[in-house]
């Protein structure tokens, strides 16, 4: 009852049964492990036309239609990194505050202790 424990139906279990296994070259095994450790290298950000060149750098022949079905089938999904960005310029030479809470967060009356804070929202990069 292999069926049962896979939560498949009957028909499908079997279908899959009867299906030949895929064998792989171990060359093939070996693009499929570089590729992933360059990918996540590269902090998952790695696209098709890099990935190749970093495969063929290694010395694997790959055309690009190849590294983008490899992509998929490994299912590497690039993720796009957004630059940090500055928004606030500080002069150093400008005048720092005293640390005047020191880590006391439990005023003993009213109005001994105020906070404030600046928040920025980056709606749109324009140029």
């Amino acid at each position: 009852m292999s069926y049962k424990v896979m939560r498949v139906s009957k028909s499908a279990y079997y279908a899959w049964r009867k299906r030949p296994a895929i064998l792989i070259s171990a060359e093939t095994l070996n693009m499929h492990r570089m590729a992933k450790a360059l990918f996540k290298a590269s902090r998952e950000s790695l696209g098709s036309r890099e990935l190749g060149k970093k495969l063929r750098k290694e010395g694997f022949k790959i055309t690009r239609h190849r590294v983008i079905n490899l992509m998929k089938r490994l299912g590497l999904i690039v993720k796009q990194r957004v630059a940090y960005k500055v928004t606030t310029k500080r002069k150093h030479s400008d005048a720092v505050a005293d640390n005047l809470l020191n880590m006391n967060f439990n005023p003993t009356g009213p109005n001994q202790v105020w906070a404030g804070d600046v928040s920025y929202r980056v709606l749109g990069v324009q140029h």
